[in-house]
């Protein structure tokens, strides 16, 4: 299993790549620390929003796995289990 082949989960993991990269920058320049502060807050939340999207796409890889296709049932009760996972 490859989270690479999921755009969703790379394309938020180059958000937070560049974000990182603006709080070097920031950094270096010597900006002030609020500006850096929020520059941070924004690099913790895209890393947060990759990791849930690697924990959804592990889910839905092995449940897949494990059941098969999934029916629009047991799709919509895997709903309610995969936002338990914002608690992570």
């Amino acid at each position: 299993m490859s989270h690479a082949n999921n755009p969703e989960i790379m394309s938020r993991l180059r958000r937070a790549e560049g974000h990182l990269a603006a709080v070097l920058r920031m950094v270096a320049e010597g900006r002030d620390g609020l500006v850096i502060a929020q520059q941070l807050q924004a690099v913790i939340r895209a890393l947060e929003k990759s990791k849930q999207a690697i924990i959804h796409d592990h889910i839905d890889h092995h449940l897949g796995e494990i059941a098969g296709p999934l029916s629009p049932e047991l799709k919509e009760k895997l709903a309610g289990f995969r936002e338990i996972t914002k608690y992570l």
